[in-house]
C-alpha cells in the first residue's frame, strides 16, 4: 500500500466514525459532542420538515425533537463513502427506535437512508450537509411480555 492509499483508508474511517458518533451522541444525548460532529454552515432536511441551516440550529431542533424520550438506538451502516481532499459524500442505511415518555410501552421504529456530505475542518470531519430520506415508520409493543419476563430494562450502565 502507498501513503496515499493509507491516508484514504484512515479518511474513509475517520468519516465513518464522525457519522457513528452523530447517532451515538444523539443516543446519550450529548448536545455538546453533537455540536462538534456539526459544521457551523451545515445544511439539514430531516424528512418532510423544512430545511434547516446552521449547526447550531440542528442540534438545538434535535435536543427538542428528543427530549421527551426514554431511550433511543439507532443502527447505522456506512455504505458508500467517496472522499475528494477535505470533501466526503457517504450513503447511510438508518434504523432507529425511541421510546417516549408519555408513552413507555410503544417502541417507534424508523427505517431511512442519511445522504450526507462532510467536511474537514481542522483534522476533524463535520457532517455539512444532511438529508434524512424517510422509508418506513412502525410502532411496536411488548404484546408477549418478553421485556417483563428478563427482569424489565437496564441496567443504565457499567457497575463499575
Amino acid at each position: 500500500m502507498t501513503d496515499k492509499d493509507v491516508a484514504l483508508l484512515k479518511d474513509r474511517l475517520d468519516v465513518a466514525d464522525s457519522i457513528y458518533r452523530y447517532a451515538s451522541c444523539i443516543d446519550r444525548r450529548d448536545m455538546v459532542g453533537l455540536r462538534r460532529i456539526l459544521a457551523d454552515d451545515l445544511w439539514a432536511k430531516y424528512g418532510n420538515s423544512d430545511p434547516m441551516t446552521g449547526g447550531d440550529t440542528v442540534r438545538d431542533w434535535i435536543d427538542s425533537a428528543t427530549k421527551d424520550t426514554l431511550w433511543q438506538h439507532h443502527l447505522l451502516s456506512v455504505y458508500h463513502t467517496d472522499i475528494e481532499g477535505d470533501h466526503a459524500k457517504a450513503l447511510v442505511y438508518h434504523t432507529s427506535y425511541q421510546t417516549f415518555r408519555d408513552d413507555p410501552d410503544t417502541v417507534r421504529v424508523l427505517v431511512a437512508r442519511y445522504h450526507n456530505e462532510l467536511t474537514r475542518n481542522s483534522g476533524v470531519w463535520q457532517i455539512s450537509r444532511l438529508v434524512f430520506e424517510i422509508l418506513w415508520g412502525e410502532k411496536r409493543t411488548d404484546s408477549a411480555g418478553l421485556l417483563a419476563s428478563v427482569g424489565g430494562r437496564g441496567p443504565l450502565e457499567i457497575p463499575g
